[in-house]
Formats: structure tokens, sequence, C-alpha cells
């Protein structure tokens, strides 16, 4: 009898400690910026919210170059919303600047828009590669 408690108890641990991934997480190629080029971003769990790093760039040519953004975190804050809709910031390479985005998630493309200071700027469907 004991033995039945032990693996109920072990199957309720287990099944505590699995947790889905939430749909934004994976690799995103963002849409083409204002100088042709785009990127790979991996989305992940930070903490309470997800961030995104640039892990790929990619030249007006779609050839791979040693962009100075590879690193560099380019989703962060964002939180899921519901509906497929999340809320945070989105840092943009071209224009040097981080605006308070939203972002749509619709199966494998996310629409990415945001402001900064009253001016909003949209930046384009990004597409899920893994």
């Amino acid at each position: 009898m004991q033995w039945k408690l032990a693996v109920s108890i072990v199957l309720a641990l287990s099944a505590t400690g699995v947790q889905a991934a939430d749909p934004l997480e994976g690799y995103w190629r963002t849409a083409v910026d204002d100088n042709g080029n785009s990127g790979v971003v991996h989305v992940q769990p930070c903490g309470a919210t997800f961030c995104g790093t640039l892990v790929a760039a990619y030249n007006a040519k779609g050839e791979k170059w040693q962009s100075p953004n590879l690193g560099r975190q380019i989703i962060s804050q964002t939180t899921n919303k519901g509906n497929g809709d999340y809320a945070g910031r989105v840092y943009s390479p071209d224009r040097g600047k981080t605006y308070n985005s939203k972002l749509k998630l619709q199966g494998n493309a996310l629409k990415v828009s945001g402001c900064i200071l009253g001016i909003c700027r949209d930046g384009g469907t990004w597409q899920r590669v893994r």
C-alpha cells in the first residue's frame, strides 16, 4: 500500500513541475527594416515577462552578417495579455530607439507595432522560424 502512495506523490510532483511553453516562445525572423536588414530573435521567459535576443542578422542581400546588435535584447518587459495579444518594449536597431509595443500573435506570424512619445511605427510581421 505504501508503494502506491509513493508512486502517487511522485506522479503528482512531476505533473506540477511541467508547464506548457507560451506560444510567443521560440525563434522569429523579423520584418526587413528601413536599411533592408532583418534578423532572428530568440524569445524566451525572463522572470515573469518575456524577452528576445537577436541571435542572427541578415543584410539587404539576405546574407548573414556580424551586426553590432547581435546578442542585444530586442524584446523586453513583454507580457501575455491573452487572445494572442502581448504588450512590452521592442528595440528597433535601424532607429536606435525602444518602443512601447503591441505584439499580435496569429499562428506563425507576429504583428509588431510600437510608439514612443506619440510617434508610432509599424514593425511589420515577423515569421516563426522554429
